[in-house]
């Protein structure tokens, strides 16, 4: 089956999702005639102009409710057109994951931008922080239009880094001007010390760092503090040692944890807090479904449980 590549543009209302596919479909360059389905999932106060586009084969959809998106109707609008790609302007207010478990076969996301109102980015935060999470957890890049000379860029930086230290972030000014951030994000611990020492705090960063880049770990020997739960089915020398991280509000707090090789995982109780100390090496492993980060135990100890039990970003 031929791969139907998905261009995905997310963001809230009035955020410059509209403009930015207009302009988009008028470059030459992206538009030069592939026969293009553009779905739209809200309406804003802007409306695309097609006669301006730089090729005329782009078909619009409009998507009205989140029920809607199922793999039947969009593959129905993918043959009525017989398009061979997909431009997605999708509604803020929906789950990402409405669009990403429905997807037809052969439905592929190749880039996803995230478009934010930086005068009102802050408020969304704040109050819907489950749907800005949602949406920068996979982007590659955040562009923070209406960008002002006294926007915090720092803070916007950190809340960006909470979720992802992979998203590309840029703040467009209204003159036009691009910045993109170039703000270090150095982690809290030291990866060259001969134990590399992660503290009760730096839990969640962490987890996310040793997620998202697992071969930095290798060969490391790592310390910290975790909560023991069952290995069914891993074997008697074979334990799970992780911690409850909350990313951003308690809906969606999950057990983060890695699989440790220890000769005496069976004498280990359901949570207990333990310090750990043990070597990192990547391999295939059936807890994880693929290859990842496995640890081998140089010591396991009794630990008073933390003052804060669960871990967090901020």
């Amino acid at each position: 089956m031929k791969e139907i590549p998905v261009y995905l543009f997310t963001g809230f209302l009035e955020a410059g999702k509209t403009r930015f596919i207009q302009e988009t479909l008028e470059d030459k360059r992206f538009n030069a005639g592939e026969r293009t389905l553009l779905l739209l999932c809200e309406e804003g106060e802007e409306e695309y102009a097609p006669d301006t586009f730089a090729a005329s084969e782009v078909y619009i959809e409009t998507v009205e409710n989140e029920s809607d998106l199922n793999a039947k109707a969009l593959a129905a609008m993918l043959k009525k057109y017989k398009a061979t790609r997909v431009i997605v302007e999708y509604n803020g207010m929906w789950q990402l994951d409405s669009l990403y478990g429905n997807m037809p076969e052969g439905w592929s996301i190749y880039q996803e931008f995230l478009f934010a109102d930086a005068r009102t980015f802050l408020n969304y935060n704040q109050n819907m922080r489950s749907l800005v999470v949602d949406k920068l957890k996979s982007c590659e890049l955040v562009v923070f239009n209406r960008t002002e000379e006294t926007t915090d860029k720092l803070m916007f930086h950190k809340i960006v880094r909470a979720t992802s230290r992979r998203t590309n972030i840029a703040f467009e000014y209204e003159d036009g001007r691009v910045e993109y951030d170039e703000i270090e994000d150095p982690l809290p611990y030291d990866l060259e010390a001969p134990i590399v020492e992660i503290a009760d705090r730096d839990y969640a960063i962490f987890y996310r760092d040793i997620a998202e880049d697992p071969e930095k770990y290798e060969g490391k020997t790592l310390r910290y503090k975790g909560i023991v739960a069952n290995a069914k089915g891993l074997g008697k020398e074979i334990f799970i040692i992780g911690r409850h991280v909350m990313t951003c509000c308690k809906d969606d707090i999950q057990y983060s944890a890695l699989v440790c090789n220890y000769k005496e995982a069976s004498t280990l109780k359901k949570r207990d807090w333990v310090m750990l100390t043990a070597t990192v090496k990547l391999e295939y492993h059936k807890a994880y479904g693929m290859k990842g980060p496995v640890l081998t135990a140089i010591s396991v100890e009794s630990a008073e449980k933390p003052e804060e039990e669960l871990a967090t970003f901020f």
